[in-house]
């Protein structure tokens, strides 16, 4: 009997063996699985809080402020010894990086959701490999051998991610049910009001991948000259939370549209902002390998 429970104990702590040494071979796998979670929650509560009339300006500037509030600490005490130098020259480059792939990259995913509804805006991201590729071929980052299978699968990945956000922006299919209203009927597969409403929002949320693309791209090139990768998404989150509230206060000037109670704003502005900004650092792998997740 205790050769029994010594080989039942033996065989159980080989396979959490076996099981910690498998995730950790996959933990880059793990993580964007994971990343994909939260991004989808982020999409349904964003919705939530902007339909309830918060304005999409000022919540881009109250979840870059709380993101900051999160990542500081950490990036403070992580990152304490030995960290890189801060230039001028670095801040300003920090700065413009923040500006185009965060700031205007939240704000118009924002906007979008006035328009059109959280799972439409979630499969515009289906688009982002697709640009991510393009740009890192544009900027030599990848290369495409067209004489090789590799090569012909990406062309192909490529213009099927293209092509099907195209199709689910602009064509109008049937309703799913036929036994809907005739107030549903009108509307759209996409849940928007009217076409103008469909157009606006596909433009708003397809420029907004197409800026996270870019910004993905850049931060390769960046952590080459700061490779405190946890410092520079704080520094990051903290210009674009500067641009995001000069912004919001150049569009909303009532001072009560600013305030936050203990409700879903709340909660929201509070979970959406670390999240994103945790799951955006990848020091483990390539920026065209992320957007295969997304």
């Amino acid at each position: 009997m205790n050769m029994n429970m010594k080989t039942k104990s033996s065989n159980s702590i080989l396979g959490w063996s076996y099981l910690m040494m498998l995730m950790k071979n996959n933990l880059p796998y793990i993580c964007m699985v994971v990343c994909n979670i939260v991004y989808a929650g982020m999409a349904l509560f964003t919705k939530a809080v902007i339909s309830k009339g918060m304005n999409p300006y000022i919540f881009g500037a109250y979840r870059q402020a709380f993101g900051t509030l999160a990542l500081a600490p950490f990036a403070f005490y992580l990152e304490r010894k030995n960290s890189a130098p801060l230039s001028c020259s670095i801040l300003c480059k920090i700065f413009l990086v923040s500006l185009i792939g965060i700031t205007l990259c939240i704000n118009l995913l924002n906007v979008s959701f006035c328009y059109v509804p959280a799972t439409f805006a979630s499969a515009t991201t289906n688009t982002i490999p697709a640009i991510t590729f393009i740009i890192a071929i544009l900027l030599r980052m990848e290369s495409v051998a067209i004489t090789e299978w590799s090569g012909v699968a990406k062309v192909l990945g490529t213009m099927l991610c293209v092509g099907g956000a195209v199709v689910y922006s602009f064509v109008k299919g049937p309703p799913v049910y036929p036994q809907a209203t005739q107030d549903q009927n009108s509307r759209s597969y996409t849940g928007c009001g009217t076409k103008a409403q469909c157009l606006k929002g596909s433009l708003f949320a397809l420029s907004a991948q197409a800026l996270w693309s870019l910004w993905l791209i850049m931060q390769g090139p960046l952590t080459k000259i700061y490779p405190d990768k946890l410092r520079l998404t704080t520094i990051q989150c903290f210009f674009s939370c500067i641009q995001s509230a000069i912004w919001a206060v150049a569009v909303e000037r009532n001072i009560s549209a600013w305030k936050l109670g203990w409700d879903l704003n709340l909660l929201v502005v509070a979970y959406c902002p670390s999240s994103q900004q945790s799951c955006g650092r990848r020091p483990l792998i390539g920026e065209v390998f992320v957007e295969l997740y997304c």
